[in-house]
């Protein structure tokens, strides 16, 4: 009978060994870390990975991720410096690094995007309303960054949080303004493409009036040297002609009619009317192209007539 009691014990102090051993064992993983609280008061921070030991029933164990956290933060309007209104779509990456702090201040990590959320667009504000437009989206927006995430960063000390990074993804006019810049510039860009094509046109009609002017300049020239060269050649060809007339005017004479015959009777229908005995055609009846000579004959008197010369027959048609 004492044996069966005493085993009965030692079986229950086994079993409440090994719930109180089990009670004062927890395991911290490489991407956490751990806050113990005893009756509702931090104790101490493990951020050590593997097997650690605390006080059983009484402790209590709070894992905080200790990896880098996103904060997705939904698109703002700002309104920079020139009174231009923007839309500003940032994110940053934060870690937390005193997790009694985080404990202390904020306790979730909900609420923390929550209470980073409202940091981050009041930096915003601050940071890109000193700023132009222009310094936002092009010049500056590297060093506006810097300057937003150093702000945010500081404000969230306060609850054990670094801030690694803050980005700008996307930073743009709102939809009717942009709109109203794109049909701006397009404005602008066509006034100036009629500019370039004005110009353009000018500069043609220049070049053009400037090719006509030197070819009508080309082409007086050249006609004014085409009639000197014609004169010259015929002063050079009256030259000619009278120093071959001057050594034998007969010859000359010749050659000047056989060549107004071969210009003249060519087979076309050129036709003349002209006398047999005209001087155009002298030399068809004398090669020396003198007129002939006819020979005197008397009037013989008819018989029983009065003496009178009878008149030639004219001559047949040829």
């Amino acid at each position: 009978m004492k044996t069966g009691i005493a085993g009965i014990v030692a079986l229950i102090v086994l079993l409440v060994a090994i719930i109180v051993g089990w009670s004062s064992l927890f395991t911290v993983r490489q991407t956490e870390q751990v806050l113990l609280v005893r009756l509702g008061e931090p104790v101490r921070v493990v951020t050590e990975p593997g097997l650690h030991f605390k006080a059983p029933f009484i402790d209590t164990v709070i894992s905080i991720d200790k990896r880098i956290l996103d904060l997705e933060n939904p698109s703002q309007e700002v309104i920079a410096s020139d009174q231009k209104r923007l839309v500003v779509d940032a994110f940053a990456r934060y870690r937390i690094n005193n997790a009694l702090r985080f404990y202390q201040s904020i306790g979730s990590i909900p609420a923390a995007n929550i209470q980073l959320t409202t940091l981050l667009n009041s930096a915003l504000r601050r940071v890109l309303g000193e700023v132009t437009f222009i310094q936002v989206v092009r010049d500056e927006r590297e060093g506006l960054m810097q300057r937003i995430r150093a702000q945010l960063d500081r404000e969230a000390e306060g609850y054990g949080i670094q801030v690694i990074d803050v980005r700008i993804r996307r930073a743009d006019l709102p939809e009717q303004n942009s709109q109203a810049v794109y049909q701006r510039m397009q404005t602008e860009r066509q006034r100036e493409a009629a500019e370039f094509r004005a110009q353009g046109a000018q500069k043609a009609q220049e070049i053009r009036s400037r090719a006509d002017r030197e070819a009508t300049v080309i082409v007086a020239e050249a006609n004014s040297q085409a009639e000197e060269i014609r004169g010259s050649g015929d002063a050079e060809r009256n030259r000619l002609f009278a120093a071959a007339y001057g050594k034998d005017p007969e010859f000359f004479s010749f050659y000047r009619s056989m060549t107004a015959y071969d210009q003249s009777l060519k087979s076309s229908d050129t036709r003349f009317l002209l006398r047999p005995d005209s001087e155009f055609f002298r030399f068809f009846a004398n090669s020396s192209g003198r007129p002939a000579i006819r020979p005197a004959t008397a009037a013989a008197p008819a018989p029983g007539g009065t003496g009178q010369a009878m008149p030639e027959p004219a001559a047949a048609p040829r």
